[in-house]
């Protein structure tokens, strides 16, 4: 929007964060590209109070554009700007409403996506749409580069919209709600590796779940992180799922027997306190053994 030449008043984030072991303080992106173009820079704790209502006020913003905050807004602050409030979505609405749009796309196994501009309202991701793109999924990119692209996609649609709006040739269309689907915040749960699962679905959850809540399973008396697999095309098993194959003739490779009987091969394992190693290696290190099962962890 900058560089389309609008008038910015001021940029409202979220407040610097601690992340990664080390737990050091980091901002949020947005606030370092703002340092970056000088803009006027507010990171007030919460925007439920008055405090905030009058930092709002005094910016006196025509229209707020939202990427990524993470909080719903409140009422008074939807209605303030005479254009209301415009906010990217990473989803083809009302499919996959919530904070994680992106990763449960690419774990559900869909062949497409994309991002939309919506009219902010009081709902979590109700509000009318103004315009989508789509994109397909890679049935093996991961979860990173799909965003990546949804973000240049984004950019884009967001700067469509803005001059939409403002020259009054674009309007919201509401959503059809009786096919929303919903998109809920990843837990460490979701990253406990189920092995009755179809392979594709394992291998689907593995690149849409890392790096958080990453996928894991537990292995003799490890709990072990999988970081990158693929599903071998035509080979299947009959024996019960999470039972490792190791190849030992030709090129060595480790797999696992997934509830459908496919092979999901590991291509990237992390032991814990170690760095990441390929399945041949992993198999090496620990002897592994055909007929060893991977178990459920916690």
């Amino acid at each position: 929007m900058f560089d389309s030449g609008y008038s910015i008043p001021g940029v409202v984030t979220q407040p610097d964060k601690p992340a990664g072991r080390g737990q050091t303080v980091h901002p949020p992106p947005v606030k370092s590209r703002a340092i970056d173009l000088n803009l006027p820079i507010h990171q007030p704790a919460t925007l439920k109070n008055e405090e905030a209502r009058r930092l709002v006020e005094q910016l006196a913003p025509d229209l707020l554009v939202v990427v990524a905050y993470g909080k719903l807004l409140p009422p008074w602050l939807l209605t303030l700007p005479r254009y209301g409030a415009v906010n990217l979505h990473a989803s083809l609405l009302p499919l996959y409403r919530g904070a994680a749009p992106i990763q449960w796309a690419m774990a559900n196994g869909d062949a497409e996506t994309g991002v939309c501009s919506m009219k902010l309202d009081e709902g979590l991701d109700t509000g009318p749409v103004y315009a989508c793109e789509k994109t397909v999924i890679d049935p093996d990119e991961t979860v990173q580069q799909l965003s990546e692209r949804l973000s240049v996609l984004g950019c884009g649609l967001i700067r469509r919209t803005v001059e939409g709006i403002l020259s009054n040739s674009l309007r919201p269309v509401p959503q059809d709600s009786a096919r929303a689907t919903y998109a809920p915040i990843l837990t460490k749960r979701d990253g406990a590796i189920d092995w009755n699962l179809p392979g594709r679905t394992i291998h689907n959850r593995v690149r849409a779940f890392h790096p958080w809540p990453g996928s894991r399973t537990a292995f003799r008396d490890l709990q072990v992180r999988v970081l990158k697999t693929r599903v071998r095309p035509e080979e299947t098993s009959a024996a019960p799922p999470g039972t490792l194959v190791s190849a030992n003739v030709g090129q060595r490779y480790l797999a696992v027997v997934c509830g459908d009987g496919a092979l999901l091969e590991l291509l990237e394992i992390q032991v814990p306190n170690r760095k990441p190693q390929t399945g041949s290696d992993f198999v090496n290190g620990f002897r592994v053994v055909t007929g060893e099962k991977f178990h459920h962890a916690e």
